[in-house]
């Protein structure tokens, strides 16, 4: 292009470049055995990045630039470990590149169990693990993990899930099986019902798994990611068969350390309430009464006791702030048990 835009283009590769020396500087000054991804450290960059003046850029635009440059100063540092939901290519792995960008060590396993497990005994710094889909609600093996686990809610992520129908064939009506994972086949149930009316489906534990699984039958598809394709040179035979354009999943960060408060906070917590008259709406009160806003409430069975639940409950709020701390003492008289999940910086 030439003169004043190869100036500029100039400027800022040396303003990048200077601005990532001095952030591996400062990592490099951390304490000894501090993890050097901080979801609390992200949220004030986003922060600071929507107070800014940006003119035509948009600001996910340019919280992506800024992401891959952390993310780079931290690989050029330590790179962390991250464990997800494999092979590459799931969305649980475009989550976890989402959040820790592309200089991250992926470690792919083959179910959420074992994202815990390669926490928990210290083989990753962290796990990203799908937790709630707007359209086929919780994930339930995340939500059983969490009642189990030590390890901390560090972080949240949204993501926009779109499917696509992907094989060998070059012709849907060729299709005869569909492999997926049971939540995928949930939230494109009436596509597959108008489509693929007559095909069988095979449940398995990743989309990627599902491509990968269909890249070895001729009468086979997959529904799963775009970016799936591209990795198991299947055909695309159909884009965005999700039932709802609003299809975001939510994914949860694990680690071993809490988060400082950063203003912006969510808690996540899981208690089980003692059976008498009226214990859901005791267990809500203090909330009401400290004028905490909650966000989400889940129910889940107790795989242990027969007839009786567990709820998890998402509030706006840190678990240090005085507030917060006084409605959760006062929610644990008339509670079981009470388990704080963790705090962390509220995304949405």
């Amino acid at each position: 292009m030439g003169g004043r835009i190869d100036e500029l283009d100039r400027k800022i590769v040396e303003l990048l470049a200077k601005r990532c020396g001095e952030h591996i500087e400062e990592l490099k000054a951390l304490p000894p055995g501090e993890a050097l991804y901080s979801a609390a450290r992200a949220r004030e960059l986003s922060d600071f990045l929507e107070s800014l003046e940006l003119g035509p850029l948009s600001a996910d635009i340019v919280k992506r630039i800024f992401s891959e440059l952390s993310a780079f100063a931290v690989s050029a540092v330590r790179p962390p470990t991250v464990a997800y939901l494999g092979p590459a290519g799931t969305f649980t792995h475009s989550a976890m590149l989402d959040i820790f960008g592309a200089s991250a060590t992926g470690v792919a396993v083959k179910s959420i169990h074992d994202i815990f497990l390669e926490v928990e005994t210290g083989r990753a710094q962290f796990g990203v693990v799908p937790v709630e889909n707007s359209t086929e609600g919780a994930v339930t093996y995340t939500l059983d993990e969490l009642m189990e686990t030590e390890l901390k809610i560090t972080a949240e992520k949204y993501l926009r899930v779109t499917y696509s129908l992907v094989s060998v064939a070059k012709d849907m009506k060729k299709i005869k099986k569909l492999y997926s994972h049971p939540q995928s086949f949930g939230q494109c149930k009436e596509w597959i019902r108008k489509n693929l009316p007559d095909a069988e489906l095979h449940n398995v534990s990743s989309t990627s798994l599902a491509a990968e699984t269909a890249s070895w039958d001729k009468l086979a598809a997959a529904v799963t990611s775009h970016a799936s394709a591209e990795i198991y040179g299947l055909n695309v035979l159909a884009t965005n068969i999700e039932d709802s354009r609003q299809n975001y999943t939510r994914f949860f960060v694990i680690g071993e350390r809490d988060n400082p408060p950063t203003g912006r906070d969510k808690t996540s917590i899981i208690c089980a309430v003692r059976d008498k008259p009226g214990a859901l709406y005791d267990l809500l009160g203090p909330f009401d009464q400290a004028g905490i806003n909650m966000t989400k409430i889940e129910s889940r069975p107790d795989k242990k006791k027969m007839w009786e639940y567990n709820f998890f409950i998402d509030f706006i709020g840190h678990r240090e702030n005085t507030i917060v701390k006084s409605a959760v003492e006062k929610m644990k008289e008339d509670l079981i048990f009470l388990k704080v999940l963790g705090s962390y910086p509220a995304e949405k």
